[in-house]
């Protein structure tokens, strides 16, 4: 089957596996990966511009943390190794990529940290202390801007959100409706052609 895509909720395509090896925060990282998911042979250019240039969380940090379109887990095994006490939750459509993700989870030994679920299986009153995401640009504007209403909706009174986008595919664009939208968003960092943006509720007027 070749019509796949990594946002296809059960691809049909054969899961040729592979180990994709990457380094962050000066830690080696080695993870499972397979046709048919997002970036799955190596660790995507700008998964790796977040998580080089956005404010990783501390080794105190609670959470919960989301990492929202997950792929194979790089995102979620970064951060519950950085922050080993805090529990993330590790959000895609795909259901080969979170069979991956659990793996992977195992590999970094957070398996009872990293909780791999569905978008509807993620309990509605639960808030996020940190929201990353490398978003699904090419699901198309309108499913785009539902998603990103739909999860930063969920970010605690204080949290904050860390999103990358390709400027050439709408990083301005989209920077420039979170603020349309309500969200404070400061261009954080760019580097190699991609915008991190890091997000966060606008002041509420005082009276």
């Amino acid at each position: 089957m070749t019509g796949d895509h990594y946002f296809s909720v059960q691809p049909g395509s054969a899961g040729h596996r592979r180990d994709v090896a990457f380094t962050v925060a000066g830690r080696e990282f080695s993870l499972a990966s397979a046709a048919g998911v997002f970036s799955s042979d190596r660790l995507d250019a700008g998964t790796a511009v977040l998580l080089r240039k956005a404010e990783l969380p501390g080794p105190a940090s609670a959470g919960p943390l989301l990492d929202l379109g997950c792929g194979y887990g790089p995102i979620a095994c970064v951060l519950a190794t950085v922050a080993p006490t805090a529990n993330v939750w590790a959000v895609d459509v795909n259901a080969r990529a979170r069979e991956l993700t659990e793996e992977n989870a195992t590999r970094v030994g957070a398996a009872d940290r990293i909780r791999v679920a569905a978008p509807d299986e993620v309990p509605a009153e639960m808030t996020f202390a940190q929201i990353w995401s490398n978003p699904p640009i090419r699901i198309g504007k309108a499913e785009l801007h539902e998603m990103l209403g739909r999860w930063l909706a969920r970010l605690a009174p204080d949290g904050v959100g860390w999103l990358v986008v390709a400027r050439h595919l709408g990083g301005d664009s989209l920077q420039r409706w979170l603020t349309e939208s309500g969200w404070q968003v400061e261009r954080h960092a760019s580097q190699k052609g991609y915008r991190v943006l890091r997000v966060t509720a606008a002041p509420r007027a005082t009276a």
